[in-house]
């Protein structure tokens, strides 16, 4: 068994059927995930999840996303408001509170949908969103941000308009395939900008506790409050919590791989245009690198990450290895033709690097090397792959994949 994968990254660019830029990618051989860290090479399942799983795991937290808390000191959700008529008798609504502390000094408003028309519990998608829960549809009923929260954002943060991002949202379509759909703005857990993390949860579950290099940073508390949404669509009647699909797009990408390696209940993980450091293969560096991320956003990841700014080559994991956390649940990579900054090229091949990781466990993986052509899914065993045609978005077609694949699985 080769102890490496060698992926010659310059042929395989030429040959993609889209225009990218001429920066040219880097040869790079990236690391066996099923090689130990003391050379031996896990052989099955149970190695996997008891040895070579763990040590990953450490890697990840103390080099790149830092430690994550535990469970917030008084999770509690209160209901702020709920009706059976939204889009039109389509679905129900309900807008909840998730309070992290007995004074509600921290928390996040959750919007979800819930199909009307349903026979027991449903599947679900949960995930963030940029703009505020109002920005993610025209539904007139759900709340704005309050002065309170508002004050808690980035200095000089603009309140956008009603369904500014709503093209991102596709309530009626998902929910008219039977699923429900929950969303919450990234702000209301850590606002994204670098303010010593005295901002937003990690006050709250750190104090004054002095940092160190593997600190958790914002990503990791997006993360982390996607977990707590987990914990109260646990307690509703109406959902089938085993079977929710975290989603999340661009560093929202990199915040729901995250999430989906750190909490297991997670049943299906979707990172759509998620980048460097998100599903792309770091040592690729090509369009945005780890100097350029670390520069730019000092706040997303933990400080010892910094150590391999210019030096990607010498990071003992990849982000393949981030892909393989997630098996043997099902795992979507989507990415853009015109978004070379997140290297649609290195997102493919972290699939295919974790794909023997998924064989291990008795599913087909990705393994053709070969870039897929524009808008031509691809899906293997538990794996699922596209590339829109487009900017660096998300759009109707990308829902319409998540839904087919979810379908394989969560129906």
């Amino acid at each position: 068994m080769r102890n490496t994968l060698r992926l010659i990254a310059v042929a395989l660019l030429l040959s993609l059927p889209f225009a990218v830029s001429a920066q040219p990618a880097n040869p790079y051989e990236l690391p066996d995930p099923l090689r130990m860290e003391d050379g031996r090479i896990v052989r099955t399942k149970r190695q996997w999840i008891k040895e070579r799983r763990p040590e990953l795991m450490e890697m990840l937290r103390s080099q790149m996303f830092g430690r994550e808390p535990g469970q917030a000191p008084d999770l509690h959700f209160t209901v702020l408001e709920e009706s059976p008529d939204a889009f039109g008798g389509l679905a129900t609504r309900k807008q909840v509170k998730v309070s992290f502390d007995k004074d509600e000094n921290y928390y996040l408003i959750l919007l979800m949908y819930v199909p009307n028309d349903r026979k027991g519990p449903v599947p679900a998608f949960l995930g963030a969103n940029f703009k505020g829960n109002h920005a993610t549809t025209t539904d007139p009923a759900v709340l704005m941000p309050t002065p309170e929260k508002l004050a808690t954002y980035a200095p000089g943060y603009v309140v956008e308009d009603r369904n500014t991002n709503g093209h991102r949202w596709e309530y009626e379509y998902i929910l008219k395939h039977g699923y429900a759909v929950a969303t919450f703005c990234y702000n209301d857990v850590d606002p994204d900008f670098h303010d010593g993390f005295h901002n937003g949860v990690h006050q709250l579950m750190d104090g004054d506790k002095p940092r160190n290099g593997e600190s958790w940073a914002t990503i990791s508390a997006w993360a982390w409050g996607l977990s707590r949404c987990l914990d109260f669509l646990e307690a509703q009647k109406e959902i089938d919590a085993r079977k929710v699909a975290v989603i999340g797009h661009s560093r929202l990408g990199k915040t729901s791989l995250w999430a989906g390696a750190t909490d297991q209940r997670f049943a299906l993980v979707i990172s759509n245009d998620s980048g460097c450091s998100g599903a792309a293969i770091a040592r690729r560096k090509f369009g945005e690198t780890l100097d350029v991320i670390n520069k730019n956003f000092p706040h997303w990841f933990c400080t010892n990450y910094t150590a391999y700014n210019g030096r990607e080559e010498k990071m003992p994991w990849d982000q393949h290895e981030l892909i393989a956390m997630i098996a043997p649940r099902p795992v979507y990579v989507a990415s853009a033709s015109e978004d070379s900054w997140a290297d649609p090229v290195g997102e493919y091949f972290s699939l295919v690097g974790a794909a023997s990781v998924y064989n291990l466990f008795g599913y087909e993986g990705i393994t053709d090397r070969t870039v897929p052509e524009i808008e031509h899914p691809v899906v293997v065993g538990r794996m699922g792959h596209h590339i829109r045609r487009g900017e660096h978005n998300v759009r109707l077609y990308d829902w319409q994949q998540y839904v087919s694949f979810a379908d394989r699985f969560l129906k």
